[in-house]
């Protein structure tokens, strides 16, 4: 599980280590790693292995290749990713050609890579796309084209590999309360990460793209069937205007 540390790579850790998987931790923080190990040892009796690497850098991968030889991986969560510190025009974007570089190789160079190990061998690769993914979403043009890429990846690849016996879904979650959406309160539609991998998990093998629990279902078809595309950009722009500036707001008030 890629970006184990924090939300829903966390919530498919601990779901995937109470059904009996040892596991393979890969994350930035060390400390974060030790921390979550240790929590799956103690509560599911797991075997689990950790290695800690910066998915922002380009040189990591043959420490995780390393780290990986030997094991028999039966799944893949290409869960890391990043997004926006807040919605903001293109060209406003603070140091824009380094974010850039960065969000490519957090949320796209991450998962080409990791498949590359995975797919010699059967299993499953659950890549973590966005509803982002469905529509562009002006203010997080970036953000929402690298999970239109994951998705893309994810199903082009599905085709290539199915008949090798290997499972590859994409998925598209809408907001889900973690700490990188800043939603604190769950609600139906904005559940915690382990309802939304308890239902996500249930999906394998029957969808090849799933929005992964159902309530992010019907507000997936709803915008594919029934919302028209002009409508949709209207109001991501909309929406993500306000949040832009409240938060410039709150910057300007500190």
């Amino acid at each position: 599980v890629t970006g184990a540390t924090d939300g829903i790579g966390k919530s498919y850790a601990e779901e995937l280590a109470r059904r009996g998987f040892s596991m393979m931790l890969i994350s930035r923080s060390q400390e974060k790693l030790d921390d979550v190990a240790k929590s799956l040892e103690s509560a599911y009796n797991v075997e689990t292995k950790t290695i800690a690497v910066d998915y922002s850098q380009n040189d990591i991968y043959p420490k995780i290749e390393k780290g990986l030889a030997g094991l028999e991986i039966g799944v893949l969560v290409n869960n890391v990713g990043i997004s926006y510190t807040y919605p903001e025009f293109f060209l406003h974007i603070p140091d824009l050609e380094n974010f850039i570089t960065t969000m490519i190789n957090v949320n796209i160079t991450s998962v080409c890579q990791l498949a590359f190990f995975h797919c010699r061998a059967k299993g499953v690769i659950l890549n973590i796309s966005s509803a982002s993914g469905m529509f562009p979403l002006p203010l997080l043009t970036i953000y929402s084209s690298t999970k239109v890429f994951v998705d893309f990846f994810s199903r082009g690849l599905q085709a290539e590999y199915k008949c090798k016996g290997i499972i590859i879904q994409s998925v598209l979650p809408f907001f889900v309360a973690t700490k990188m959406t800043k939603i604190r309160k769950p609600t139906l539609d904005k559940p915690t990460p382990e309802r939304y991998v308890a239902a996500e998990l249930t999906t394998v093998g029957l969808q090849d793209q799933t929005n992964g629990y159902f309530p992010h279902a019907v507000m997936g078809w709803v915008i594919n069937v029934l919302a028209p595309i002009k409508l949709v950009l209207y109001l991501g722009l909309r929406l993500n205007k306000a949040q832009r500036g409240g938060y410039l707001r709150r910057r300007k008030l500190r």
